[in-house]
């Protein structure tokens, strides 16, 4: 049963009669005015169509096709350029009865078509059965629109929830180790920076930033004895200090995000050489990740002119000289290049993220 709600909203509705002779405007005007539509819209010139459109909501258009300056086909083509997402239908009122002539205006975007002269009560028929499906497939859009939204924040909501997790692992690396929060952020900023030389998208870059965190969070797995040993490794103590990267797979695989599958990804691979000598898998050049190339590089440069219990700090000229001798053996030799164009903008990331600033 029809409401009093949606007989008003019907009865509201938005109808622009465009025919350039008046007195057809004047019965369509009288005839729609006596069934209640109260906000009817005559049009005689159709050359401002577009414009009337645009101004306001329209919810029909009762359009001629036989015009001065601007035929109801022109006038169609004119509104299809709007592409709207959900157009006011259009009802044709035309003369005309030949296949051909009507298969052309639905081609042009109409939806309904009345022959003249017209009958009142079929013509009263099809504006409100029009206007009553052109409302509920504005509702349907509103509430996909709705539907999107709400998707669209649980999605986000799961990629922030993502992300604490990921800063809180990277974290717990950190305690772990004697590094600090700010090398994570220094060797990330550098991964992301690397990555947007070679090309990558934004959204990419934004990942690589998120997921870099992650890449010794292996290390928690590492005893004390080992991991914080001030001197050098014995052979057996360094073959338990390479697991890292392994348990560091382990501990962030089973989820099949784009973050943490990247994540992973780094944690596993940003200890291989280009040579083919790194761990755990040795793999070598192109079958080593591109994520795992640009974090090994960014990793190293960091980790060397940055002081730790076991080693003094490098200085910029010497840790750059190492990248350059190591260019085809430890670093893919492209990167390396990259790596040298940007050194002015990583040496200020690592100037503005200095570990002696920290209380």
């Amino acid at each position: 049963m029809e409401t009093g709600t949606v007989l008003e909203g019907l009865k509201a509705s938005r109808i622009m009669l465009v025919d350039d002779e008046p007195a057809n405007l004047k019965v369509l005007e009288k005839m729609l005015e006596m069934q209640g539509y109260s906000n009817v819209v005559s049009v005689q010139d159709p050359r401002t169509v577009v414009d009337l459109y645009r101004r306001e909501r329209t919810d029909l258009i009762l359009l001629d096709l036989n015009m001065p300056n601007m035929s109801g086909f022109d006038v169609m083509a004119r509104l299809r350029e709007l592409k709207e997402r959900t157009p006011a239908p259009i009802i044709v009122l035309t003369a005309q009865t030949g296949k051909d002539f009507l298969v052309r205006a639905f081609e042009g975007g109409a939806r309904d078509y009345v022959t003249k002269p017209f009958d009142v009560h079929e013509l009263l028929a099809r504006v409100r059965t029009m206007l009553e499906a052109h409302m509920a497939h504005r509702l349907a859009y509103a509430q996909k629109e709705i539907l999107e939204g709400m998707v669209r924040e649980r999605t986000a909501e799961l990629m922030r929830t993502r992300l604490q997790v990921v800063q809180r692992l990277g974290r717990a690396s950190e305690y772990r180790d004697n590094e600090t929060g700010k090398h994570i952020i220094r060797v990330s900023q550098t991964a992301a920076l690397i990555a947007k030389r070679i090309g990558w998208g934004e959204a990419d870059c934004e990942m690589l930033l998120h997921a870099t965190p992650m890449h010794d969070v292996g290390k928690i797995g590492i005893p004390d004895r080992i991991l914080l040993k001030p001197g050098k490794l014995e052979p057996d103590e360094w073959e338990i200090m390479k697991t890292h990267t392994t348990i560091g797979a382990h501990i962030l695989e089973g989820d099949d995000s784009d973050l943490l599958l990247l994540a992973r990804e780094i944690a596993l691979t940003h200890h291989e050489k280009w040579e083919g000598s790194g761990y755990p898998n040795a793999v070598s050049g192109e079958a080593i990740p591109v994520s795992g190339r640009i974090v090994a590089l960014a990793d190293v440069f960091d980790a060397l002119t940055s002081e730790r219990p076991y080693k003094k700090t490098w200085s910029v000229d010497a840790a750059t000289d190492l990248i350059r001798e190591n260019r085809g053996k430890h670093f893919d030799p492209r990167l390396v290049d990259v790596f040298l164009e940007l050194l002015p903008e990583i040496t200020e990331i690592r100037d503005s993220l200095s570990d002696a600033v920290e209380g």
